[in-house]
């Protein structure tokens, strides 16, 4: 899992240089009235660090096979990322991610079988949801460091 770990790092560094040249324009600007902004995708992003640190933690206490589901239009709605200080959405963002790539790293391998309900009909295992997180980290770097249209 230290590959895994050593990308989302690496994710997070090549991304903040970027992302601190952004504007408020750039950042809070909707292309359609039900699409997100810059800020609320990386809102979600906050969020998927937040729920998947859950399923992470409990999947190492045997205690994530009956997760409560996450409704990620609901959890951007509720806490409005568009008002948020750009700057501490980044900073929030890159902290958790450290502190995940951090808890990756120290999951012990007899873990990464543990099953994880991520709110599909089955659960998964903990190594499967680890690399979803990465997987799912990149798809959304691809809208975040798109130029402005």
């Amino acid at each position: 899992m230290r590959d895994i770990a050593r990308e989302i790092r690496n994710t997070v560094v090549e991304a903040l240089a970027p992302f601190n040249s952004m504007g408020f324009d750039e950042v809070s600007q909707k292309e359609t009235p039900d699409s997100w902004s810059k800020k609320e995708i990386l809102g979600h992003l906050i969020d998927s660090a937040v729920n998947n640190h859950q399923r992470f933690v409990r999947a190492c206490t045997n205690d994530a096979a009956d997760f409560p589901t996450y409704n990620q239009m609901d959890w951007v709605r509720v806490q409005q990322y568009n008002k948020s200080e750009w700057g501490e959405l980044i900073e929030l963002w890159a902290a958790f991610n450290y502190h995940l790539s951090n808890l990756i790293e120290r999951i012990p391998e007899e873990f990464l079988s543990a099953s994880v309900n991520i709110g599909q009909e089955e659960p998964v295992p903990l190594e499967f949801v680890i690399r979803d997180y990465l997987r799912h980290l990149r798809h959304h770097m691809t809208d975040l460091l798109a130029a402005e249209k």
